[in-house]
């Protein structure tokens, strides 16, 4: 176990190799499941009570009770971080994921749920290159599921939709990142990851309806207050987006990252990233102690 990392799994922290989930958990055969992740800054946790907080409405949502007070897996969290960090080096860091299955259905009874907490590390060297050039967007033609069907202000094991999206876009630019459009045509989100463009100084992002709002995206909307940026939430459709000064996406793991195009159309602005971004970014690193583009382009192979 030394040189392995562990996960908490109902009731015991483990090796990840001996972690098991039964064939039959309705979180494998059906996706019905919940999860949220946050990440570690210099191997300390970031919001951990916000992810928590939106974890347990995401379980309120599907109707599934969690074994665990929100307060039992703050502590869990935390034990298995503090289990792993020994196994990074000082300049890594971690996503820090909590799940909650449903189980498994037995005859009459009500499946018993399954919780884990796990760590894993962040990809820097593979996404290192977008902030030294920018992330291409693609737009595929997958949209994003309707809020009318299953609401994406949940974050569920349901992500086959991104994951066709996501599919579509590698096989056109292995580089490059999708973000999706809603049934109405307008811009959405991403695989984890919320989209914002900058135009005439303003922020302009989609409305919360239609995406999981990020606890990354609910960051940068309060720097750019506390930087007197406007921000607004609003539809943006692909004209927007040609025609738009900057972009920048949101994520756990990003933080925030500059767009260099959308569907090979370069912003107005070329500058990565832009000056908005810029001011945005650096404030988002002054908040967490960390140069989050520092950090990415560390890594970066030439």
């Amino acid at each position: 176990m030394a040189q392995e990392r562990v996960v908490y799994m109902n009731g015991e922290i483990i090796p990840e190799s001996e972690a098991r989930l039964p064939i039959r958990d309705r979180g494998f055969v059906y996706g019905d499941a919940v999860f949220d992740t946050t990440r570690t800054f210099g191997h300390r946790i970031f919001k951990l009570d916000d992810h928590l907080d939106r974890f347990f409405l995401s379980l309120k949502y599907i109707r599934l009770e969690s074994p665990l007070t929100k307060q039992q897996f703050r502590d869990i969290t935390m034990d298995v971080l503090e289990a792993n960090l020994k196994l990074i080096d000082a300049g890594d860091d971690y996503w820090v994921t909590q799940r909650v299955t449903r189980g498994v259905p037995t005859g009459d009874e009500p499946p018993q749920p399954s919780t884990i907490v796990e760590c894993t590390p962040l990809p820097f060297q593979q996404r290192a290159k977008y902030y030294r050039d920018g992330m291409p967007v693609v737009v595929p033609s997958v949209r994003r599921t309707p809020p009318e069907a299953v609401s994406p202000r949940a974050k569920m094991h349901q992500y086959i939709n991104l994951m066709l999206a996501d599919q579509e876009v590698k096989s056109q630019n292995p580089d490059a990142w999708p973000i999706v459009l809603d049934m109405n045509g307008n811009l959405c989100e991403g695989p984890g990851s919320n989209i914002f463009i900058v135009k005439d100084g303003a922020v302009v992002t989609p409305r919360e309806q239609y995406v999981l709002a990020g606890i990354s995206r609910e960051t940068a909307i309060e720097l750019a207050h506390e930087l007197n940026i406007e921000v607004r939430e609003v539809d943006i459709d692909l004209y927007d987006a040609y025609t738009a000064d900057e972009a920048f996406v949101t994520s756990t793991s990003f933080c925030i990252c500059p767009v260099a195009s959308f569907n090979g159309n370069p912003m107005t602005n070329p500058s990565v990233p832009g000056p908005v971004t810029d001011r945005l970014m650096k404030a988002y690193s002054g908040l967490v102690g960390i140069d989050i583009a520092g950090q990415y382009l560390s890594r970066l192979i030439v």
